[in-house]
């Protein structure tokens, strides 16, 4: 399908101002499809008369009209006149009588969308009649609520700027619960589960007639965390955001719709739901991370502590070979730990591992810097983002290789490059490990001794891959490694 700013630019085109407002009021117009339990259609005008979906919006508290997608589809016959009307004249028109669709009656509205004082398109407002009944007073709230936000629309008040649209996380929508305020912010009327929001909070008895700012101020007390800044004007209705009131364990998400009448704001629509689980499970979120990177943290620095005792060790010991040995070890243990610190450091379980490589192998320069031979590392391409049981036993393997290659592949030689490099396709990973030193040390191709087998191993058990050794024609050996690697997850919002 289609999207939004494809068709206005395929029939149009509008100026950017005004795609950017349809953009705007088709983020945030669920709120009103849901109040006026109608749907919504925008349509855009044609040059030869006739109009074209762009966007379309169902209700969550009542019966669809729509049951197919109309966007890209022409308006009918039946229609066009009353949206040329309604775009001509720069004023709402409604239908005298019902039109049927099927076996069921519906109720009809177009609706100028204007900006800048002119209008750019129309909105067709269409209520489903096939359960038509005496509407309760929740639905007469809702609609009247719905009417002025079409009012505003019809004026270019409507959507508001810096106002929340979205399917934010815990933000509340029309069924969670619904406050009208007059312009002194009064509550005028409370559906019954914006009451019972309030009435968890500890508001005791009904709201209409209270001042919502100050009925929620004698809730909060020395106990009550950080109040949000954005509150008292939320709950008079005087700015669209969004804010929170906690207040004895309880949390209620709060959202002011402010109503307007030629510039002057006449009331607010406030939407409310009880957030109280979604934050406490979000604090035990933040906790846990606290913990996994507190555990992280921790496991670098008992690996350190082992890398200096090696260390220390090394210096004790009269074998060259025991302390060359040792040097290996401290440098594998230093890599795990250089793993472990980049974890700590972030909000999920991947790192960021072309960071890693690159602080491993500037590691691996230190360790061998008593070489005769002065060895350049290249990396080409990117590794991305690599999960945490990945990027321990990766981080392993191309340090022995780079290592081997240092200390191995340019004896007798002055100098010399290792390039690394990186092809990632979605899950699919392949590293290439090439120098210009003196090939394979043995006929039948890779050597026997630690460093390699630590490498089949990590490679085939760790990694689920594979690798393949071979002498560049050129000369100097090239190691192949192809694996896929598991989508590293996005960090949980939290808010």
């Amino acid at each position: 399908m289609a999207t939004l700013s494809v068709l206005t630019e395929r029939y149009g085109p509008l100026p950017p101002a005004d795609v950017e407002w349809l953009h705007q009021l088709v983020g945030d117009w669920q709120v009103v499809s849901d109040l006026a339990f109608a749907d919504l259609v925008l349509w855009l005008p044609l040059d030869e008369g006739g109009f074209v979906a762009i966007a379309q919006c169902r209700p969550s508290t009542g019966a669809t009209v729509h049951y197919d997608d109309v966007v890209g589809s022409y308006a009918p016959e039946e229609q066009r006149a009353q949206l040329r009307a309604a775009f001509d004249e720069c004023r709402l028109q409604r239908s005298s009588q019902p039109r049927w669709y099927g076996d069921f009656a519906v109720r009809e509205e177009a609706v100028p969308v204007v900006h800048g004082g002119r209008p750019i398109a129309v909105m067709a407002r269409q209520t489903n009649l096939g359960g038509a009944r005496t509407p309760s007073r929740l639905e007469l709230n809702y609609v009247e609520a719905a009417d002025d936000l079409v009012a505003m629309i019809a004026r270019g008040e409507y959507p508001l700027p810096d106002a929340p649209s979205g399917s934010a996380r815990g933000a509340p929508r029309v069924g969670d619960g619904l406050v009208r305020l007059n312009a002194d912010g009064e509550v005028i009327y409370a559906s019954p589960n914006a009451l019972s929001c309030f009435h968890r909070l500890g508001v005791m008895g009904d709201l209409v007639g209270s001042s919502l700012v100050e009925v929620t101020a004698d809730l909060l007390d020395a106990e009550t965390p950080r109040v949000d800044e954005a509150l008292p004007l939320v709950l008079l209705g005087k700015a669209p955001w969004r804010a929170d009131v906690e207040s004895h364990g309880v949390a209620v998400s709060v959202r002011a719709v402010p109503l307007t009448e030629d510039g002057e704001r006449t009331g607010a629509a406030l939407l409310c739901r009880d957030v109280s689980e979604l934050r406490r499970r979000e604090r035990e979120l933040i906790t846990k991370d606290a913990t996994i990177r507190e555990i992280h943290h921790r496991v670098k620095n008992n690996l350190q502590t082992v890398a200096a005792l090696l260390r220390l060790q090394s210096r004790r010991v009269q074998s060259a070979d025991a302390r060359a040995a040792l040097a290996e070890a401290m440098r594998r243990v230093a890599t795990i730990a250089l793993v472990h610190e980049t974890l700590s450091q972030t909000l999920d379980e991947t790192v960021e591992f072309d960071e890693v490589v690159s602080r491993a192998l500037r590691l691996t320069a230190d360790v061998t810097a008593g070489e005769q031979a002065q060895v350049r590392t290249v990396m080409e391409g990117s590794f991305g983002q690599v999960s945490a049981e990945t990027a321990t036993a990766l981080a392993l393997v191309l340090t022995e290789l780079v290592t081997n290659a240092v200390e191995h592949g340019f004896a007798g030689k002055s100098s010399g490059t290792v390039r690394i490099v990186v092809e990632r396709e979605d899950d699919h990973l392949r590293v290439e490990v090439a120098d210009d030193g003196r090939g394979l040390p043995t006929a039948s191709g890779i050597g026997s001794g630690l460093g390699t087998q630590i490498v089949s191993t990590l490679v085939a058990n760790e990694l689920g891959g594979s690798i393949v050794w071979h002498s560049e024609p050129e000369g100097g050996t090239s190691v192949v490694i192809e694996m896929r690697v598991r989508p590293a997850q996005p960090a949980v919002p939290v808010g």
